[in-house]
């Protein structure tokens, strides 16, 4: 059975000299990205991801590491070799393909506008307030493109979900911009925080590598056998509670990405 290796970032490279460090599956994630990748109340990590890396991995013959690293981070980590592949609801992007390379994607998303119970009730309304972001994401990227369009007094960056949705509630932020999916399932409990607007981007989310890996080749197919065979739309369901919509990436067999 597969075993899950899970360890912080400052002893990711303890067992590098190791014969089962040199068989695993390096994986680095920004811990705390429900329901993509966080840790369960014992502490595992546990998210929609890290089971697709674990099937993946098992696919490969490979044991899974994941190293927890800020989501800025992860793109040095694949380029420098010190991991094999990130994941935290990573966007495909040209820029982005210009310097690493992307299995086929997995997720369909967009950006959404996330505010306290009495906050804005949409972008028009951020006028003057503050916005969060999460550092170096697709929301940063928006938010910081839109910023004059909506008159936004000032964008705060972080890094992770927790310490941004503790400054939203204690209302040093006014709105945080960031994927939906992630937003939905955070703000499902808790009736402080609502998600008031979706901001269509159009992204697609899909595993991390560094530029032209055999890796990503690698991974790309097992992809499209893991849609093939139904472990992606199973997946799907465990975790956002209903089956993959026809059509989407999450059940169509894609090609692999490439720069333009």
């Amino acid at each position: 059975m597969l075993r899950k290796f899970l360890i912080p970032l400052a002893v990711a490279a303890a067992g590098a000299g190791s014969a089962q460090a040199q068989d695993a599956l390096n994986v680095g994630a920004n811990i705390g990205n429900v329901p993509w990748e966080f840790q369960d109340e014992s502490g595992a990590f546990v998210g929609f991801e890290v089971d697709l890396a674990n099937a993946v991995a098992e696919k490969l013959g490979r044991e899974v590491e994941i190293v927890n690293i800020p989501f800025n981070g992860l793109f040095s980590a694949v380029q420098s070799g010190r991991i094999d592949m990130a994941m935290s609801s990573i966007t495909i992007t040209d820029e982005r393909l210009q310097s690493v390379s992307f299995a086929q994607p997995y997720y369909d998303s967009d950006q959404s506008l996330t505010v306290g119970a009495d906050g804005p009730a949409s972008l028009d309304e951020m006028t003057d307030k503050i916005v969060g972001v999460d550092t170096g994401s697709t929301g940063d990227m928006w938010a910081t493109e839109h910023a004059e369009q909506y008159g936004f007094a000032d964008i705060r960056r972080y890094e992770g979900l927790q310490p941004a949705m503790l400054d939203l509630t204690a209302g040093r932020i006014d709105g945080y911009i960031s994927d939906i999916p992630a937003l939905q399932y955070y703000v499902k409990d808790k009736p402080a925080l609502q998600v008031v607007q979706r901001i269509e981007t159009g992204e697609k989310y899909s595993f991390m590598f560094a530029k032209d890996a055999e890796l990503a080749t690698e991974v790309n197919e097992i992809i499209s056998g893991l849609k093939e065979d139904g472990t992606l739309a199973q997946l799907h369901e465990t975790w956002f509670g209903a089956a993959p919509d026809d059509g989407t990436s999450t059940v169509t067999v894609l090609d692999m990405p490439s720069a333009e």
